[in-house]
C-alpha cells in the first residue's frame, strides 16, 4: 500500500539555506498535523517538545547531524549472532513500539502524549513505520521512524532484552540496502557517544540538506511496502 498524502500544511518553515548557521533550534509553534510533519521533514527538520506542557513545539534541523552511513554500520561478533536470536517482523505493533519508546521512566524521555499520537496518524497513512525484534512471541525491541521516498528519519528505539533494538537497527540498514542504497539517507537527528558506536557520523547542514534532495526523489524501500 502506497502512503497517502494528507491535506498540505497551513504553515511554511522557510528556506534553510536562511537558517542561523550557529542554532540547531529553527522554528518555534506550527501544529503536528500529517501534512506540516511531511513538509517539515521534506525542509530537513523534525518537531521536539519544549518539555514545558503547554509550550508551542519546538522544530530543529541541527548544525551538525548526525546520519549512519549503510555500509558503516558496525556489527561485532555478539550482535551478529543475536540477530539469529530473534523475529524481526515490521509494523504489527507500532502502537506498542511507541508506547515503549515513550516509558516516562525511560532516562531523557522526550515523547509526550501529542508526539504519540501524531505518530499514530503517520503510521495510519503509511509514513511512519516501526522495525522490531520479537522473541517467544513477545516484542523484545525496535524502533520506529518516518520514510518518505529513500529517507528514513528514525525517531527513537528501545529493547527489553539485550541487542533487541540493535538487532531492529541491523535489519533496518539490511532492508534500507537492498535497493538504490548510495541515495537513500538513515538520519538519526544527533550523534551519541553510543550511535558513534555503531557507525553513526556526522555531516553539516548543508551536506544533510543535500543528500536529503536527492533521497526524496527515490522510491520507498522494498522493507515497508507491504502493510
Amino acid at each position: 500500500m502506497s502512503p497517502v498524502e494528507p491535506p498540505p500544511s497551513r504553515w511554511t518553515f522557510g528556506d534553510p539555506q536562511g537558517y542561523d548557521p550557529d542554532d540547531d533550534l529553527v522554528g518555534i509553534g506550527a501544529d503536528l498535523a500529517p501534512g506540516t510533519l511531511l513538509a517539515a521533514y521534506r525542509r530537513g527538520l523534525f518537531p521536539m517538545p519544549s518539555g514545558t506542557p503547554g509550550d508551542p513545539m519546538y522544530w530543529f534541523c541541527p548544525v551538525r547531524r548526525g546520519v549512519l552511513p549503510l555500509d558503516g554500520l558496525v556489527v561485532s561478533k555478539s550482535l551478529r549472532r543475536s540477530c539469529r536470536e530473534f523475529e524481526i517482523r515490521v509494523d504489527t505493533a507500532f502502537a506498542e513500539v511507541a508506547d515503549a519508546c515513550a516509558d516516562p521512566s525511560r532516562p531523557q524521555g522526550w515523547i509526550d502524549g501529542d508526539i504519540r499520537a501524531a505518530y499514530l496518524r503517520l503510521h495510519e497513512l503509511g509514513w511512519a513505520h516501526s522495525v522490531e525484534a520479537w522473541r517467544d512471541g513477545r516484542l523484545a525491541g525496535g524502533l520506529y521512524g518516518v520514510g518518505i521516498g529513500g529517507l528514513f528519519a528514525g525517531e527513537s528505539m528501545f529493547h527489553r532484552e539485550r541487542d533487541a533494538s540493535k538487532v531492529a537497527l541491523v535489519a533496518l540498514v539490511e532492508g534500507l540496502r537492498a535497493s538504490y542504497p548510495a541515495q537513500r539517507l538513515l538520519d538519526v537527528q544527533w550523534s551519541t557517544p553510543h550511535l558513534a558506536s555503531l557507525g553513526v557520523v556526522e555531516v553539516s547542514r548543508e551536506e544533510y540538506l543535500r543528500r536529503l534532495g536527492r533521497a526524496l526523489h527515490v522510491r520507498e524501500p522494498d522493507l515497508f511496502g507491504e502493510r
